[in-house]
């Protein structure tokens, strides 16, 4: 089992910042997907951005958000910039692909979700 540990989040204003994080229990070996996911109040939840195969952003975050991975501490990381009131949601970290465990294993896995709140 690979567990993702989400943290970051919170409150913010109109044109601010936050980072969220997400972090493996486990050595990934490599990774089938890796991205970011978000889910508003009576909406479907949406790709916001990944790096499994290259980088690829949503339309409506591109220009404002990062993303990034840091693979010897087993890592992720989302960069929001330049935050709107239509950004709110919880967002999700998920991976999916192998880690080590003494052996190689397959896994997917989602985060527990962080709220995101912004403020006009």
């Amino acid at each position: 089992q690979v567990q993702l540990v989400q943290s970051g989040g919170g409150l913010v204003q109109a044109g601010g910042s936050l980072r969220l994080s997400c972090a493996a229990s486990e050595r990934i070996v490599s990774t089938n997907v890796m991205g970011w996911y978000r889910q508003a109040p009576g909406q479907q939840r949406e790709l916001v951005a990944s790096i499994t195969d290259g980088v690829n952003y949503a339309d409506s975050v591109k220009g404002r958000f990062t993303i990034s991975r840091d693979n010897a501490k087993n890592t992720v990381s989302l960069q929001m910039n330049s935050l709107k009131p239509e950004d709110t949601a919880v967002y999700y970290c998920h991976m999916a692909g192998t880690y080590s465990s003494g052996r190689n294993y397959p896994f997917y896995s989602w985060g527990q979700g962080t709220q995101v709140t912004v403020s006009a």
